[in-house]
């Protein structure tokens, strides 16, 4: 126990040190203990990953980077085990979708995919719906194509989480006269999350669109 209490001292002292070096070092610490001693990070997530998602943000875009990266394989090992700590890193991921950096903003996207493939869907898709208002720009659209990804195994878990979190984030963008990303990724975007809704709602969707403005539902009826 006493190895284990130093170790994680060594951990903590490194993801906040000063010198970016240390800092690389610490995430790449945790990453060794994902793997040798995952029950000594389970047991102490909280105060690890409080430390760990501020990397996230690290104003080093090479520190910031690795722990993307590092973070996308935590994902993969811990899996539901990160639950306690999963709004945090979501939060962090999603900072970084607006990154000019192409190595930040790949590594983001990543660890997006690895959340969806790890993570607690139903969660996930809540946490994905509440912060999709404050996002803009690309990583506006990373997340709706993520949304529309978890549409069809969330509505066969919970369909009411589905028109709860999903559904808003549809009529927002159908609601939009001028969207934050000139694209015509945006229609494609808009597209695809209407077509699975209606795969998985049918009629409901229709009828749930019955109390949106006019013009929402005649942009629905020319998607669908």
């Amino acid at each position: 126990a006493g190895d284990e209490t130093e170790m994680l001292q060594k951990l903590y002292n490194l993801l906040v040190a000063k010198g970016f070096e240390a800092r690389m070092e610490g995430v790449a610490l945790l990453l060794d203990l994902c793997k040798n001693s995952p029950k000594l990070v389970t047991t102490n997530i909280v105060q690890i990953f409080g430390d760990f998602v501020l990397r996230i943000s690290d104003t080093y875009k090479k520190v910031k980077q690795m722990v993307l990266d590092v973070l996308a394989e935590i994902i993969a090992i811990l899996e539901d085990a990160l639950n306690p700590v999963m709004v945090l890193l979501v939060e962090g991921i999603l900072k970084n979708l607006n990154s000019k950096d192409p190595g930040v903003h790949a590594a983001a996207v990543k660890a997006l995919e690895e959340s969806i493939a790890h993570l607690d869907k139903v969660s996930l898709m809540k946490e994905f719906s509440h912060q999709w208002s404050q996002l803009s720009g690309q990583a506006l659209l990373d997340v709706t194509e993520r949304i529309t990804e978890l549409v069809e195994g969330v509505h066969a878990r919970s369909p009411e989480v589905v028109q709860r979190c999903a559904l808003p984030v549809l009529w927002a963008l159908l609601e939009k006269k001028a969207l934050p990303v000139r694209s015509a990724n945006v229609r494609t975007v808009l597209a695809r999350l209407a077509s699975a809704l209606c795969e998985v709602m049918g009629t409901q969707l229709k009828k749930c669109a019955a109390s949106q403005p006019p013009y929402v539902q005649q942009k629905l009826s020319s998607i669908l």
